[in-house]
């Protein structure tokens, strides 16, 4: 009987690039800048990788159809190199990919990277793409992110009663808090710190979703390399050792279009993949033994609702433990410590494995003082690909 991979594979290393406009480099540039961070994290040497993942999203504008560049770019020797995309989940599926190998017994090492270049692309948002199949034709392929993300919010409003205004109010201490701690991060792409009440005034781009409940286009990377534990604690003798406690996807049926039973205040996927991770791990009672989360807050009601369906907040209770400050820097769960999509933006490709980077290097404690997370556990990162009735979830679980 399947098991999942809790405790058969190790981080042995991590590297991110710093993102942002990165209008003088290229794909490939930041590919060096991510790996070479994490080469040196991991204290081995490249022909002991046995097998790497690439994930990138817009391959027109990045790095191609294939994962050659990635052998080409890094002088891999002569190793398979595989390239994979999963919609904003892309990052973690090449770092699953390398788990899996891992914990296959395949490979004893193996790399995972992840590239995006979106600024190239020209749009203020995610470029226009071409619909995946009819099913994406009939529901609305035009449809813009800011839109259809915006339509969580009418639908909690009438579900759980909350007035538009506290709804607003907490949607803009998620921005307001993530801003925050993304302002004390040296590799985020956004580091000023809005008020409250310059976020609440913010130009409205689909109600009612402002312009800081917005996340932005952004160029970056993020690479991590896999081991087995008995490999990682012969190398980092006398050091923590950063585990995989659970890695699980869950795609989309479109029962959610196709039905009456979804009500538009939740991303169902989201629910089915926690469920699966957190018995993987053994979490019993996440709100109480998670210490720590990056969640995808690509908008400010996305990360809302997330924390229900990831069981943090109970049905409806993510308004008030947001304004208590309970996902706060300082707060009982912190989210997005290093500031999040919203102050990262999203080059798809690498958000995944940037949103790893910063929880295993919070459980390693190695972040100064005013942002780091104290004495972490476990901590949880979660993806989101696609609109609230079609996507794909990813979910991973560290811990020591």
């Amino acid at each position: 009987m399947a098991t999942g991979i809790k405790d058969k594979v190790a981080i042995l290393g991590m590297g991110c690039a710093r993102f942002g406009e990165r209008w003088e480099v290229s794909a490939q540039d930041l590919m060096i800048e991510a790996f070479v961070d994490c080469i040196k994290d991991a204290g081995i040497e490249k022909k002991e990788i046995g097998a790497a993942w690439l994930g990138v999203y817009f391959d027109e504008v990045n790095v191609g159809k294939s994962a050659i560049p990635l052998a080409e770019t890094l002088k891999l020797p002569f190793i398979p190199a595989t390239r994979v995309e999963n919609k904003c989940a892309t990052a973690t599926e090449a770092f699953r990919g390398a788990c899996y190998a891992v914990a296959s017994g395949a490979y004893d090492i193996c790399l995972a990277l992840g590239v995006e270049k979106l600024k190239d692309t020209g749009y203020g948002g995610l470029p226009a793409g071409v619909a995946d199949g009819q099913l994406e034709v009939l529901v609305g392929p035009n449809r813009t992110a800011p839109g259809g993300f915006a339509q969580l919010a009418t639908p909690y409003e009438a579900k759980y009663g909350v007035p538009m205004e506290k709804l607003k109010k907490a949607m803009a201490h998620v921005s307001w808090k993530s801003h925050q701690n993304g302002s004390k991060n040296p590799r985020a792409h956004l580091r000023s710190t809005p008020t409250i009440e310059q976020i609440l005034n913010a130009p409205m781009i689909a109600y009612p979703l402002g312009l800081f409940d917005c996340c932005g286009v952004s160029d970056g990377a993020a690479a991590a390399i896999i081991t087995t534990p008995e490999i990682a604690k012969s190398l980092k003798k006398n050091q923590d050792i950063i585990y995989v406690k659970a890695l699980q996807v869950a795609c989309s049926s479109g029962e959610e279009a196709m039905y009456t039973d979804w009500d538009g205040a939740s991303v169902l996927s989201t629910t089915r993949a926690a469920v699966k991770a957190y018995e993987e791990a053994g979490i019993k009672n996440p709100r109480e033994e998670i210490s720590m989360m990056e969640v995808h807050d690509c908008f400010s009601i996305t990360e809302l609702v997330t924390m229900e369906d990831l069981q943090m907040s109970s049905r409806g209770g993510a308004v008030e433990d947001i304004l208590n400050g309970f996902y706060d820097l300082d707060g009982t769960v912190p989210c997005q410590s290093d500031g999040g999509l919203k102050c990262f933006g999203h080059p798809i490709g690498a958000s995944g494995i940037r949103m790893l980077y910063e929880v295993y290097n919070q459980l390693l404690g190695r972040w100064p003082k005013d942002r780091q997370v104290k004495d972490p556990k476990f901590g949880l990162t979660h993806n989101l690909g696609g609109i609230p009735n079609r996507n794909v979830v990813s979910i991973a679980i560290l811990g020591k």
